[in-house]
This record gives C-alpha cells, structure tokens and sequence, in this order.
C-alpha cells in the first residue's frame, strides 16, 4: 500500500487540465475512420506515430488506401509502397490484402456499419479478428471512431495511469494495461469527449516526460501528485 503521505492530492480530471496547460489541446494524428484505423496501423514497423504516418502518406501517393485498391495491388507494389514505414513491408503488405478481402467480403465495403449493430464485447471481438489487433487496438478504433466510449488506454503507455495513481506499473504487461484500463473507468466520464481527451494527453506525456524507462520526473508538472515519483523520493539515500 502508498502511504497518504505520498498519495496523489489532485484528482485525474485536475491532473488531465496541468498536463493539458503544457501540452496543448491534443487531436488524434491517426485515421479514425475504423477500417482506416487498421490500415494506418500497418503502416509503420515498430508502430510509431511518425513511422505510421511516413507509410501511410507514401501508400497514399502511390496506390491508394480503399480496400478495392489494396486487393488490385500486386504484392511488391504495396510492400514497395510501405517501405519509407519501416520494417517487414511484404508482411505489412500481406496483412493490409488480408485486411482490405475480409473487408469488401464480411462487411461490404463498411467496417462502420457492421459495427455499429454489435455489443462492445461483439464489436472488440470482431475487430481482434483482423491481423495484430488485440484489445488495446480494439478500443481504440471504438472510441475514436465514436462508436462506444469505452476506457481506452494508449497501447504504448499503460504505466502512465498506474504510475499516477498506484506508484509502480505492474512487470505484467496485460495487468498494467487493466489496472490502468479500471482507472480511466472510475475517473473519467464515459463520453467520447472526455476519455478522447484523456487518452490524447496520456498517450503524448508517456511519449514526452512519462517515459517507460528514465521518465523525467525532475521536470514533470504533475510530480507533486504522482504516486510513482513520491515513491522515488523517499527512496533516494539521506
């Protein structure tokens, strides 16, 4: 257990507002549009904000991002195509054919629509039936897209919130990401506006400042309330 002493004063949505202070207001670099989502998701490797979007502008000048034009594609030409994103293009190429044929051939040319008449727990199964999305990437797509405003934590940084709140991110991966996935459930408003918001500005300071390893507590605006580096301080020797 954090003692009281080190327990956060601010609550999230007041530490949402300091982060925002710093940051800006954030706005997703991504396609929301569901099936654009997957196909900008594989348009870098490693995934990276700026990798992503290199592959992606170049798939879009040399071919074009509508399923009927991935399938029309040879297999070079894509991975030819997706090269300036980074690793494996002719894997990359392959799962956007695998992508854009379940596409035209289950939902008709519209991943919206299909959605849109499904369950949460129906919608994130049937997006984790595309190549390389689990249920991170999943409730991503639904929330931004305005589908559901479920409590999406940014894949990359899960810590973030469990740093925050409980002071040390789990060595479990998937625990980290549900611990941090139950705090944006209790915290923040189920509105699209809210945890769009929260998901924005959480994603960028793990990125900046919160990061996975040496974060940069010395210079983070929300220290003072964070149970992670109060925990630093009454570690460090006397």
């Amino acid at each position: 257990m954090i003692s009281s002493v080190g327990a956060p004063r601010k609550n999230l949505l007041q530490l949402l507002d300091v982060l925002e202070t710093l940051y800006g207001r954030k706005t997703p670099e991504w396609p929301t549009d569901p099936y654009l989502s997957l196909v900008w998701l594989h348009c870098g490797y490693p995934a990276s904000d700026t990798r992503c979007a290199k592959g992606w502008e170049s798939l879009n000048n040399l071919i074009g991002v509508d399923a009927d034009r991935l399938l029309a594609a040879k297999p070079e030409q894509l991975a030819t195509a997706l090269k300036p994103g980074g690793m494996v293009p002719e894997l990359r190429a392959m799962r956007l054919k695998e992508i854009a044929e379940r596409i035209v051939k289950q939902y008709a040319g519209d991943l919206r629509a299909g959605l849109n008449g499904l369950s949460v727990p129906q919608a994130r199964a049937a997006l984790k039936q595309f190549p390389n999305i689990g249920d991170p990437g999943a409730d991503r797509i639904l929330l931004f897209a305005g589908i559901s405003p479920v409590a999406a934590v940014p894949s990359n940084c899960p810590h973030v919130l469990v740093r925050i709140q409980l002071g040390q991110e789990r060595e479990n991966y998937g625990r980290t990401y549900r611990e941090a996935q139950q705090i944006m459930e209790e915290a923040i408003s189920p509105k699209f506006d809210s945890r769009t918001r929260a998901y924005l500005l959480l994603k960028h300071h793990g990125q900046q400042l919160c990061k996975t390893s040496k974060p940069k507590c010395d210079v983070c605006p929300v220290s003072s309330d964070c149970a992670f580096s109060a925990g630093k301080l009454r570690g460090r020797p006397r």
